[in-house]
């Protein structure tokens, strides 16, 4: 079983290291600096690396910056409008910062 999932859209971005952060809503605000977790697909939930969790920092939505959209590997906008889709109407997140392990 894995501890988190991202959709596979994302599996090559976070394998090349050009992904390095996640924003998630309250109910994934449980991460902690240090643990390392299992990554699997959304989809399918197949494992296909292990993450460091280097940080977990609470934001809103409307403070989401450039520097976030790249670490997320997209523009600003793609970046909001992929949050919108997935947490529609959420306001407050929690970037994840993570290193990729071992895959």
């Amino acid at each position: 079983m894995n501890d988190i999932t991202f959709f596979t859209r994302f599996e090559s971005d976070i394998l090349a290291g050009r992904k390095t952060i996640t924003l998630r809503d309250e109910s994934e605000a449980h991460f902690k600096q240090g643990q390392v977790l299992r990554v699997g697909r959304y989809e399918d939930d197949k494992y296909f690396c292990t993450i460091n969790v280097l940080s977990v920092t609470p934001i809103q939505l409307n403070a989401l910056t450039e520097e976030h959209a790249r670490q997320e590997n997209m523009t600003l906008d793609e970046l909001r409008h992929v949050i919108g889709e997935i947490y529609p109407g959420v306001t407050q997140l929690y970037a994840i910062t993570f290193a990729v392990i071992s895959s």
